[in-house]
C-alpha cells in the first residue's frame, strides 16, 4: 500500500498566504500592485501543483458532497467506485475532503490503488481526509479546479451541492466548447440525478438554452461496475 505523502508548499514567501486570500482578491477593485502580487501567487500555486503530481497511471476524478456520513448509501457507493477504479488500474483523485471525497479515496486506498487529493480550507472541509496517499493544499478555488481536471481522463460526479454542480457544469462546458476532450463524464447515483435530468429536459431543453447533442457525452449510472465499464469502453485503459 502506498505511503501517505504530504506535499508541503514550496518555500516561496508569496505562496505562503493568510486565510482568505481568494476572498480578498475578489473583494473588488484594488490597486495595481496588489493585483500583480496576486497574479504571482496564482502562478506559484499552479507551479506547485504541476511540480507535485507525478504519476503514470491514468487518473479519474471523483466529485461529490462533503456532507454525506459514513453510513449514507451514497458514501458506500462512492467507496465502491473508488475501489473498483483502483482495482482496474486507475489513480483516484478527489477534492481531498470529507463525505464522497473521503469515500472514493478510501475505496481506492483499501484496494491498493493511488489515492490523491486537492484540498482547500472550507467551513465543512477543513482537513484532508486520512485516506490520501498524497495531497496538496490550495488557497484558490480556480487553481484547485484546474488540477482536478488537468490530470484526469474521466470524471465521476456523485450527488452533491453547489460546488459539485459547479464542477460538473464547468467540465460539461469545456467539452461542449471543445476546450476539453470528450472524456467520460459519468453521473453516478441515478435517483439523485433523475431529478436534475427532469429540470434539464423541462426547462433547459424546452427553452432551447442547450441542445440534445450537448447531453450525449453525459452518462448516468448506478453502480461502480458501470463506471469502470464506461471508462474502459471509451478507450482509457491502464497499460
Amino acid at each position: 500500500m502506498n505511503e501517505r505523502i504530504i506535499i508541503p508548499s514550496p518555500d516561496r514567501s508569496l505562496l505562503r498566504q493568510v486565510e482568505g486570500a481568494e476572498k480578498l482578491f475578489l473583494s473588488g477593485r484594488r490597486n495595481r500592485e496588489a493585483d500583480l502580487e496576486s497574479a504571482v501567487r496564482f502562478f506559484l500555486e499552479f507551479l506547485h501543483g504541476f511540480e507535485s503530481f507525478d504519476f503514470k497511471q491514468p487518473c479519474v476524478t471523483v466529485f461529490g458532497s462533503a456532507r454525506f456520513a459514513e453510513d449514507h448509501h451514497y458514501y458506500r457507493l462512492a467507496r465502491e467506485v473508488g475501489s473498483e477504479l483502483a482495482k482496474a488500474g486507475y489513480a483516484v483523485m478527489t477534492g481531498g475532503g470529507a463525505g464522497i471525497m473521503e469515500a472514493a479515496n478510501r475505496g481506492a486506498k483499501e484496494a491498493g490503488g493511488l489515492s490523491v487529493g486537492c484540498n482547500i480550507q472550507l467551513p465543512r472541509e477543513q482537513k484532508p481526509n486520512r485516506y490520501l496517499d498524497k495531497f496538496i493544499q490550495f488557497e484558490h478555488f480556480f487553481a484547485r479546479k484546474v488540477m482536478l481536471v488537468k490530470y484526469s481522463c474521466a470524471f465521476v460526479v456523485m450527488p452533491g451541492g453547489f460546488g459539485t454542480l459547479d464542477e460538473a457544469f464547468e467540465i460539461a462546458t469545456l467539452m461542449q466548447t471543445n476546450k476539453l476532450e470528450r472524456f467520460p463524464l459519468i453521473a453516478c447515483g441515478q435517483e439523485f440525478w433523475d431529478k436534475f435530468v427532469a429540470f434539464v429536459r423541462d426547462a433547459m431543453l424546452k427553452e432551447g438554452t442547450i441542445s440534445l447533442e450537448d447531453l450525449q457525452f453525459i452518462h448516468r449510472v448506478d453502480t461502480a461496475s458501470e463506471v469502470v465499464r464506461i471508462i474502459q469502453e471509451a478507450g482509457v485503459v491502464p497499460v
